[in-house]
This record gives structure tokens, C-alpha cells and sequence, in this order.
């Protein structure tokens, strides 16, 4: 898997990541870099499900449990009211990424 860096971009936290969308969930990477935020389908998903968010078009970060004791979700509200959710890894690195980002 390859992603296209603009000038100047660098990834600063990446992890393998699922993406609920439409009630299913998609195996994917969700990267973070100093520009911008992209989520990578893997597994026959991949162009399909991929997105790349930039700081201007996030509202909010909320954090939710994807399972009963699993705080593991991150849920970006964007300025349009489209919410992407995702299960990650270290959640709480990843909000603070990203809340410095906006």
C-alpha cells in the first residue's frame, strides 16, 4: 500500500484501523500526517473505501467504545455533519494528533 504525499508531508502515526460505514466494517490503515488524515481499504478494498480528510473539514472528536469495555473508537464530525467512524489502536494518540491539527 502507497499513498501520494503532498510537498512537504510527513506521516507522523499510522495503524492498522477498520472503518464502519454503512453498517459493515472495512479492514483498512488510518494514517496521520502533518496535512492531513487518510484511511487506506486493504483486502479487495482498496480505492473503494479510501478518504482523505484535511483539517478544514473537521467539526469535532469524539471517542466512543466499539465494544463493551473496548475504548478503541474515534468518531470525526465533520463541518458538513458526515461522521466517519474508525476502530484504532491507541486512540488517545491518535485524538491528540489530531485535535492539534484543527
Amino acid at each position: 500500500m502507497q499513498i501520494d504525499l503532498k510537498p512537504n508531508e510527513v506521516v507522523v502515526k499510522a495503524g492498522n484501523s477498520d472503518r464502519f460505514h454503512n453498517g459493515s466494517k472495512v479492514d483498512g490503515k488510518f494514517i496521520v500526517t502533518n496535512q492531513r488524515i487518510y484511511f487506506k481499504g486493504l483486502n479487495g478494498n482498496a480505492g473503494k473505501y479510501d478518504l482523505e480528510v484535511t483539517p478544514d473539514q473537521i467539526k469535532e472528536v469524539h471517542f466512543f467504545n466499539t465494544g463493551f469495555l473496548s475504548p478503541n473508537g474515534i468518531n470525526l464530525i465533520l463541518k458538513g455533519g458526515e461522521e466517519l467512524k474508525f476502530k484504532v489502536k491507541q486512540r488517545n494518540a491518535f485524538g491528540e494528533l489530531i485535535n492539534r491539527m484543527y
